[in-house]
């Protein structure tokens, strides 16, 4: 939403006056002809009348059904502070429609004593316009790929977390287990990794379906991979720290392995400091 209004902003007088020289080329009779405006203007959503006295006098027409139940309601409060004069035309500011759900603007036209308002879906009319690319087609078998793949994550995410709940579970009512401490270890690993995963499957839902915009935020992809790389690294520090303690309760000749192990760790450790100062200075240096 934050980009169609500024570029309804930036190209305020060009979209303007296509609008008027759309809505001056209807024809008379607005909701006679109602299926050929629809098929000629794609970003046309819905239509209605109202009458002199701020009534709506006919039902909300849109591309694949009538709706009567508006019919005879007050719109005088949409309508005051509006006075057009015959063939005027008036333009709302941008809002978010509450059938659709899309960026929209109303733009009311006075034919005689009727008043026809015409709801226009912004995204269609931009890429009409060539102020931005969008293909719906596209859109819709990008989001599909999106909420299949990040079902699975979440899927994979739950099962595990329930499997170490289900080891912690087995751990308390079963405390005669050989290996208390690496049951333990095992189950917050399973979580903590799982709790990554989910929360990686959350970002995928929110920035590439749920509240998708037209512009790319920027350091979006670094932001994900950050949290993600977090979780990670916190789950094999815990590792580290289980191998650790394996080896110094069973055998220490090991323990050159538990120190590279730990090493390793470090230098994720500091290449994630890296990564992150890197995307900041990159952001301070853009502003």
């Amino acid at each position: 939403m934050k980009k169609i209004i500024q570029i309804y902003k930036k190209d305020h007088a060009y979209i303007v006056s296509h609008i008027r020289g759309i809505v001056s080329s209807l024809p008379q009779d607005l909701l006679a002809h109602s299926k050929s405006v629809f098929k000629k203007y794609k970003y046309i959503e819905l239509m209605y009348s109202v009458d002199s006295n701020y009534k709506q006098n006919s039902p909300t027409i849109s591309k694949n059904k009538t709706v009567s139940e508006s019919l005879a309601s007050d719109k005088s409060q949409y309508f005051s502070n509006i006075d057009l004069k015959d063939n005027d035309v008036f333009i709302s500011s941008p809002y978010v429609h509450h059938t659709s759900g899309n960026p929209s603007i109303s733009v009311v036209h006075r034919v005689r004593d009727v008043y026809y308002v015409i709801d226009i879906n912004m995204i269609l009319l931009f890429e009409e316009l060539k102020l931005i690319e969008y293909n719906s087609v596209h859109e819709r078998a990008i989001k599909l790929v999106y909420i299949f793949g990040a079902s699975i994550l979440g899927f994979i995410s739950l099962s595990l977390i329930g499997y170490g709940a289900y080891v912690l579970a087995t751990l308390m009512f079963s405390l005669s287990s050989s290996d208390f401490l690496h049951d333990v270890f095992k189950s917050i690993v399973a979580v903590t990794i799982g709790l990554a995963m989910f929360d990686l499957s959350r970002q995928i839902i929110e920035h590439e379906v749920l509240f998708k915009s037209f512009h790319k935020e920027e350091n979006r992809e670094f932001k994900m991979l950050g949290k993600f790389l977090v979780s990670i690294i916190i789950a094999l520090s815990i590792e580290t720290l289980m191998v650790v303690f394996k080896i110094v309760l069973d055998d220490y000749q090991n323990m050159l392995s538990a120190f590279y192990l730990l090493i390793g760790t470090t230098i994720m450790f500091v290449g994630l400091a890296y990564f992150q100062k890197t995307v900041t200075s990159t952001k301070i240096n853009e502003e």
